[in-house]
């Protein structure tokens, strides 16, 4: 086959990293793979190092005429089978484009746990041949409240490549790299620093937990825009020295392997990437309970779950952990289990393949 995807976002996350998995994960089974994306965007830097073709286009808008129309003409020159959009702007430019090329199909991956209202202005969400989600909370969120059919809705969690994401360094080798005492119960937040996904919760949270957890620390690994507010509330909540912003990392699963808890506070999710990698990487998990989550945290058996936007809940799940470490140690190991039956690099290959052909041989072009 011949897929294309394109990606308007310029963040580099768990969307933009799973983009990442499918293009060389299909690359490696023999398919030809390319990307489009803005100028500058990470995810096409990414894609060029690992040798996948990338086309830039501005991308300015939904309705960027210029963009649909050069696009459209990129589908026809390279003969592409399968156009596979991702976030808002690159959908309507990608589903335009390619009903203009007449490409054989199109499919958009959906990985906000968030509404898609199909109207007359929104026409764009009735472009698409698939839609995929990254859980079954939100197949069933979009088909039973937004009208999407359930024939056209699918999910495919997003896989992790368990025997790739090893630590290279061990534990005491990370944490002294890190500043972080050997006793010290570190929590680990993985992820942009955004609104959605509430580190001011984790914040106060760790205030609170003061005189209840010796020694606790907080790091928490990504860039993101709100690094300097997150800062400027550790420091009016007296506990910046308990608390540490690294900025973007690539040795995530180092960092995995140096922490005793790994702590997701978002409002909105799909399945959360670091989540799974930390519950492949025996690590114990505390995360909100919204979207796809608890499809990865059953609460008690595979980790703990609190609700959103609840800091005292939160520090009563990592004080538990923190108190109990033997039973943090069966949720890991149990957790473990769980995404490596569930959740590997290639079921999700598998599947997003299976969904590619089923359009193909719906139109007679693949046997």
């Amino acid at each position: 086959m011949r897929i294309l995807h394109t990606e308007w976002s310029d963040g580099w996350g768990g969307q933009e990293r799973r983009i990442m998995s499918d293009l060389t994960g299909m690359a490696r089974r023999g398919h030809t793979v390319y990307l489009v994306t803005r100028r500058h965007a990470r995810i096409g830097e990414e894609a060029r190092r690992a040798g996948i073709p990338v086309y830039d286009l501005p991308l300015r808008s939904n309705l960027d005429l210029v963009s649909v129309v050069r696009l459209a003409w990129l589908l026809r020159a390279l003969r592409i089978d399968i156009v596979n959009t991702h976030s808002g702007v690159d959908s309507w430019i990608g589903g335009l484009a390619a009903k203009l090329a007449r490409t054989p199909a199109l499919v958009r991956t959906r990985h906000l746990h968030l509404p898609l209202k199909r109207s007359w202005r929104n026409f764009v969400h009735y472009l698409q041949d698939r839609l995929v989600t990254c859980g079954e909370t939100m197949r069933a969120f979009l088909i039973r409240d937004y009208g999407f059919p359930e024939r056209e809705v699918v999910s495919i969690p997003t896989g992790i490549d368990f025997s790739s994401f090893v630590p290279r360094r061990d534990r005491a080798a990370v944490r002294q790299a890190l500043g972080v005492p050997e006793d010290a119960y570190l929590v680990l937040m993985v992820g942009i620093v955004r609104a959605v996904k509430r580190h001011e919760v984790a914040l106060r949270a760790v205030h609170l937990l003061r005189g209840r957890v010796a020694n606790i620390r907080l790091l928490a690994a990504g860039d993101g825009p709100m690094i300097e507010d997150m800062r400027r509330l550790a420091e009016e909540l007296g506990i910046a020295g308990q608390v540490g912003f690294l900025g973007q990392r690539d040795d995530v699963a180092d960092l995995m392997g140096a922490a005793d808890c790994l702590l997701l506070t978002s409002r909105s999710e799909g399945i959360p990437q670091a989540v799974t990698q930390a519950l492949g990487s025996g690590l114990p998990v505390v995360a909100t309970a919204v979207g796809g989550v608890p499809e990865l945290v059953r609460d008690g058996v595979t980790g703990l779950l609190v609700p959103a936007e609840n800091p005292a809940a939160v520090a009563d799940a990592l004080e538990r952990l923190a108190r109990h470490p033997e039973f943090a140690q069966q949720l890991a190991r149990q957790g473990r289990e769980h995404a490596l039956a569930h959740y590997s690099l290639h079921a999700m290959l598998d599947a997003t393949e299976r969904e590619y052909l089923s359009l193909l041989r719906a139109q007679g072009l693949s046997s």
